[in-house]
């Protein structure tokens, strides 16, 4: 598994501490940007590099985007083919979005979460399989019929 991670200018700095944080973990980390703390760049920019990435191989590889209210880059990721983007607020959260969702993408906001929490709904979003439940299958599989056009 590779982790695609990105941020604007608001996630600069978490996402520079996260990075330490995954490769300490032992994942493969590939930061798509942004390279400099920009105040003038676009959340959009970096959810595409993150998608585009994810998009490749969604059931393998995962992407972590982070902006400061964490809406912006949920919403953008969430307009590419296969991408399921979501923004949880618990560890709780983001297992129920792997394990009922098999959310491919987390989206974290910068400015209203601590690290610990962060840290810890990571660490859950990337260990926890998605149960491949037949009606969870079936919701998922209604999703992807709306991505015609893409």
């Amino acid at each position: 598994m590779t982790i695609y991670i990105g941020s604007d200018h608001r996630g600069f700095n978490l996402k520079e501490r996260l990075k330490i944080f995954l490769k300490n973990g032992g994942y493969d980390v590939v930061d798509v940007g942004a390279i400099v703390c920009d105040k003038d760049d676009d959340y959009p920019d970096f959810a595409r590099l993150v998608a585009k990435k994810v998009e490749i191989a969604p059931d393998v590889d995962r992407g972590i985007l982070i902006c400061g209210s964490g809406f912006g880059m949920e919403i953008a990721a969430n307009k590419y083919k296969g991408i399921r983007a979501v923004l949880p607020m618990s560890s709780d959260h983001a297992y129920q979005a792997r394990h009922d969702d098999d959310a491919n993408v987390l989206a974290i906001a910068a400015d209203f979460m601590e690290d610990e929490i962060i840290t810890q709904m990571i660490k859950v979003f990337l260990v926890t399989p998605f149960s491949k439940n037949e009606r969870h299958v079936r919701r998922i599989e209604k999703i992807s019929q709306s991505e015609i056009g893409k």
